[in-house]
C-alpha cells in the first residue's frame, strides 16, 4: 500500500466506512484551513512561551532532552481558562471532524486531545495501541491525528500498519529508548506492512483503537512535527478509563459513563494504566 492509498475524500462516506474497515486506518486530506493550521501553531506556541501550566508531560523525560521545553500538552480541552483549552474543546467538536467520525463509528464523544511539538531532534513514539491506555469497552476508540505542519519520514511523520486493527492489545514489550520517548513497544503482525504517512498541514489521519502505529525520530534540524490529536469513543460504548472522564458531548457539555476495571492479560482485557 502507497502512502496516497490512505486518503480518501471525506464526502465519500461509504468509501471511507469501506476503507476504515478493511484497513483500520484512513486519511482525509484538507479538513482544515491553513489559517486554522497556522492560528494552532501559534497558540499551542504562545503557551509553550508562557510556560506548561500543568500541560506538559515533561516528567516523561530528562530535563536536558528537547522534549522537556516542549512536552506534548495533555487534555488541553479541559483548560478552558487557557487559549490552547478554548481552541481544543472547540475543535473536538468542530462538525468537520464529528461528521468523519460518525461515518465510521457512529455518534460518539470526545475522550482525550494530546498536543504534540516534536521539535527537530527529538525522539519518536515506539509503535503502540491506543486502546491499551484508554480501555474503552465494548467498543474501541478512534483516533483523529491532525497535522499541524508538513509531516513526512524526516521529520517524523506517523508510520501505520494497515489491518492490525484486527489484533488482539498486546502486553507491550520494551522500547529503545534511543529512538522512543515511551517505554512500551508493541511488534506488528508478520505479513503486515509498515506504512509511512506524508500529511500536509490540515489533513488528518483517523485510525482505530487497536491499529499498531508510532514515528521515528524527527532527524530534521529547523522542522517541527506538530500535531493535535483527538481521541473519540461510540457512545455505544460503555466503559473507559478514569483518566479520560468526563467524555465532551457534541455540543460541548462534559459526560460520563461506566470507569473500565483494569481487564486481565494483554489480549484478553485491557490492562494498564492509563497514559
Amino acid at each position: 500500500m502507497t502512502t496516497s492509498a490512505l486518503s480518501l475524500a471525506r464526502d465519500d462516506t461509504a468509501a471511507l466506512r469501506d476503507r476504515y474497515e478493511r484497513d483500520g486506518v484512513v486519511q482525509v486530506d484538507g479538513l482544515l484551513t491553513d489559517c486554522e493550521t497556522q492560528a494552532l501553531r501559534d497558540v499551542f506556541m504562545a503557551q509553550v512561551e508562557r510556560g506548561h501550566a500543568d500541560l506538559g508531560a515533561s516528567d516523561e523525560v530528562a530535563p536536558d532532552d528537547v522534549l522537556a521545553r516542549y512536552p506534548r500538552f495533555i487534555q488541553p480541552h479541559r483548560r478552558t481558562d487557557l487559549d490552547v483549552g478554548r481552541a481544543a474543546r472547540r475543535l473536538m467538536t468542530d462538525r468537520r471532524l464529528l461528521d468523519v467520525v460518525t461515518a465510521l463509528i457512529g455518534p460518539a464523544y470526545g475522550a482525550q486531545s494530546m498536543f504534540y511539538f516534536k521539535p527537530p531532534q527529538a525522539r519518536g513514539q515506539a509503535m503502540h495501541q491506543d486502546n491499551y491506555f484508554l480501555r474503552a469497552h465494548p467498543e474501541t476508540c478512534l483516533a483523529a491525528w491532525i497535522a499541524v505542519d508538513r509531516c513526512d519520514e524526516a521529520n517524523g511523520a506517523l508510520k501505520v500498519v494497515p489491518g492490525s486493527h484486527t489484533m488482539d492489545i498486546a502486553c507491550p514489550e520494551v522500547a529503545d529508548r534511543a529512538e522512543s520517548f515511551s517505554t512500551g513497544l508493541v511488534r506488528p503482525p508478520a505479513g503486515l506492512a509498515v506504512v509511512q504517512s506524508e500529511l500536509r498541514p490540515g489533513d488528518v489521519l483517523f485510525f482505530h483503537g487497536s491499529l499498531v502505529h508510532g514515528s521515528l525520530p524527527n532527524t530534521t534540524r529547523d522542522r517541527f512535527r506538530r500535531s493535535l490529536i483527538f481521541h473519540y469513543v461510540p457512545r455505544a460504548g460503555s466503559e473507559i478509563a478514569r483518566f479520560y472522564q468526563p467524555l465532551v458531548d457534541v455540543d460541548g457539555q462534559d459526560v460520563r459513563i461506566d470507569e473500565s476495571a483494569d481487564g486481565g492479560p494483554c489480549g484478553e482485557g485491557w490492562e494498564g494504566a492509563a497514559h
